[in-house]
C-alpha cells in the first residue's frame, strides 16, 4: 500500500524514473522537523523561504499519502494565500482532517478560531470540544485557553477539574507564561471545592 502511495505521489508530483522514486519518497519535511517548525509558528515562513518549490510535494503528502502534519501545513497555505491561492474553505477542511487524526496543534488551533470567531463562526462550545482534545494531547497553548474560557464562564463545571490538572502539571520555563497559568489556576480554583483542587494538584 505505501509503495502505491509513494508511486502515485511520484505520478501526480512530476514523470518519473524508478530510480528516481527514492528521491521522491524521501519526505519533504521529517514529521519532527515539521512538528517542530508548526510549534514555532514558522512552517508558512519556511514554505515562503523555499520559493514555493515544493507546493506540489507538499499537497500531494497532504492529500494522497494524508500524513496530518502536511494536512496541517496545506491546510494553512491555502487559508493564508501562501505560495496557493486561497482557498479557506479548503483550508478549513484540511486542517479538520489533521485534527480528526489527533495532530495537538490542529486541534488547538481550530479551538483557537472557534473562541475568536476567525474563518469561522464564533462558536464558545466548539472551541472548548477542540481546546479539550488537544489539552488531553498536551499542548500547553490549548491548556491555557480551555482554562481562561472556563474562568469566563463558558463551559461545564464537570471539566474544571481535567483543565486545571492538565495546566497545573504542565512543564513551563518561561516567568512571564508560569504566572499568567498561576493566576488563570487560582482563578478556576475559586470555582471548585478545595478537596477536588487538592485532588487535581495530586501527581499524574
Amino acid at each position: 500500500m505505501i509503495s502505491a502511495l509513494i508511486v502515485s505521489t511520484c505520478l501526480l508530483v512530476s514523470p518519473c524514473s524508478q530510480s528516481e522514486e527514492a528521491i521522491e519518497a524521501v519526505p519533504l519535511y521529517s514529521q519532527a522537523e515539521l512538528l517542530e517548525l508548526i510549534g514555532r509558528n514558522a512552517h508558512l515562513k519556511r514554505v515562503k523561504d523555499d520559493e514555493c518549490q515544493l507546493v506540489q510535494d507538499i499537497e500531494a503528502r497532504a492529500e494522497i499519502m494524508a500524513l496530518p502534519s502536511y494536512q496541517f501545513l496545506y491546510g494553512d497555505m491555502l487559508a493564508y494565500a501562501v505560495c496557493v491561492e486561497r482557498n479557506v474553505e479548503l483550508g478549513l477542511y484540511y486542517m479538520r482532517k489533521a485534527a480528526e487524526q489527533g495532530l495537538a496543534p490542529a486541534l488547538e488551533q481550530l479551538g483557537r478560531y472557534y473562541d475568536l470567531g476567525k474563518l469561522v463562526q464564533m462558536d464558545k462550545r466548539m472551541a472548548i470540544t477542540y481546546l479539550r482534545e488537544a489539552s488531553v494531547l498536551g499542548n500547553l497553548k490549548a491548556q491555557l485557553r480551555l482554562v481562561d474560557l472556563f474562568n469566563k464562564g463558558y463551559g461545564s463545571p464537570r471539566d474544571y477539574e481535567d483543565a486545571y490538572r492538565w495546566l497545573f502539571h504542565a512543564a513551563v520555563a518561561d516567568k512571564k507564561l508560569h504566572k499568567r497559568i498561576e493566576t488563570a489556576l487560582a482563578l478556576l480554583a475559586q470555582k471548585m471545592p478545595d478537596s477536588v483542587v487538592k485532588r487535581a494538584r495530586l501527581p499524574m
